[in-house]
């Protein structure tokens, strides 16, 4: 099948497709005598893979060793429980961080309470800037 009928038939775009190829996470495809792409069967189940992993925010590098490890399938899976054992502790950070923020907005929302008043929302932002620059948050290997 050419680009195209792969990107209709994995609902991926053709620039990811690309892209994809370009990272060396699906493999190139034969070319035909007209110099288009052939992919087969196998480069659709790739694909399915590589979106699935990436639907569960998995990163790059986290793809690329556990279609490594797919690629070997009589390899040991401790590896792979490992790798995914420390994708679970990221996603648990990225949690916690999120309940954090989600904290801090409630508050920063409670701040504005009477209609047609002052924003104190806006004042509250207004006023942090002013008093430091704000911290950048600590950003988290594999964040998306």
């Amino acid at each position: 099948m050419r680009i195209g009928e792969l990107a209709d038939a994995t609902r991926t775009t053709v620039e990811t497709i690309r892209f994809y190829e370009r990272a060396g996470l699906l493999p190139a495809p034969a070319r035909s005598s007209g110099n288009y792409r052939q992919y087969t069967p196998t480069h659709a189940e790739r694909l399915a893979f590589i979106r699935h992993c990436r639907n569960l925010d998995m990163t790059m590098d986290e793809i690329r060793q556990l279609l490594q490890f797919r690629d070997a399938p009589g390899a040991d899976c401790g590896q792979v429980n490992a790798l995914l054992d420390e994708h679970i502790e990221h996603v648990e950070q990225r949690i916690r961080e999120l309940r954090k923020l989600e904290r801090e907005l409630r508050t920063l929302r409670a701040r504005c309470a009477v209609p047609g008043a002052a924003c104190g929302i806006l004042e509250e932002l207004d006023g942090a800037a002013a008093q430091s620059h704000p911290t950048p948050r600590r950003h988290i290997r594999g964040a998306h």
